[in-house]
């Protein structure tokens, strides 16, 4: 989960320009001015890049606070390993 939350901090910085480290498990929108309907696009594509994932329409609506998306994050890193050969 720490590794996933540093990617997360990562790809917040990148998308709003803020310290990495003040995003926790926590962090909702109404923390961060920027994370609006707009900046909640801006977040979801720093997301994609800095994990190598791509999201879908229920995703990005589940995508609530940091929690869930560590959460979906970890779930679309599991099912890409599990579905990679022996």
């Amino acid at each position: 989960m720490n590794e996933v939350l540093n990617k997360v901090q990562i790809a917040f910085q990148s998308a709003f320009d803020i310290d990495p480290a003040s995003i926790n498990m926590n962090t909702t929108p109404d923390n961060i001015t920027a994370w609006d309907s707009m900046g909640h696009v801006t977040l979801a594509s720093s997301l994609e890049k800095e994990f190598g994932l791509t999201f879908d329409v229920d995703d990005l609506m589940e995508m609530e606070n940091v929690k869930e998306i560590c959460r979906i994050v970890e779930s679309k890193l599991g099912r890409l390993q599990n579905a990679q050969p022996s």
